[in-house]
């Protein structure tokens, strides 16, 4: 698989596990995303190993995607790095309507290819 492919793909992936409705699959999805003390770090927060990544994951369904009426789409911009790849997403209203919340991944990758470390940064969002 070409590289640019690859790194899309995997951005891809990633940001439709936010939008999941079912936690088993979500949970599939984390497996098959990060090595198993794999960890996601944003602001303060700070998640490791399936269970935890499986309650972060869930918490922001369940307040953006499920009660907020949002989902999360990958913007296209995948680019990698050696072990690393970086991409961009945004939260947007599922009905339609202007971006809600941009953020940055940064993954650095594990030797089967699987998330080691995930940093997300909040990007300022215009008119936000």
């Amino acid at each position: 698989m070409h590289a640019k492919t690859r790194f899309t793909e995997l951005a891809d992936r990633y940001v439709a596990l936010w939008n999941l409705t079912d936690a088993d699959a979500r949970r599939d999805a984390i497996a098959a995303l990060w090595v198993p003390q794999g960890e996601h770090c944003v602001r303060t927060l700070q998640a490791k190993g399936y269970e935890a990544l499986a309650q972060r994951v869930t918490g922001s369904h369940e307040k953006n995607v499920r009660d907020g009426g949002f989902r999360f789409i990958a913007t296209g911009d995948a680019q990698g790095l050696h072990d690393t790849v970086m991409f961009q997403w945004q939260m947007v209203p599922a009905a339609g309507g202007p971006v809600a919340a941009r953020g940055l991944e940064f993954l650095r990758l594990a030797e089967d290819g699987r998330i080691a470390v995930d940093y997300q940064f909040i990007l300022p969002t215009p008119g936000v």
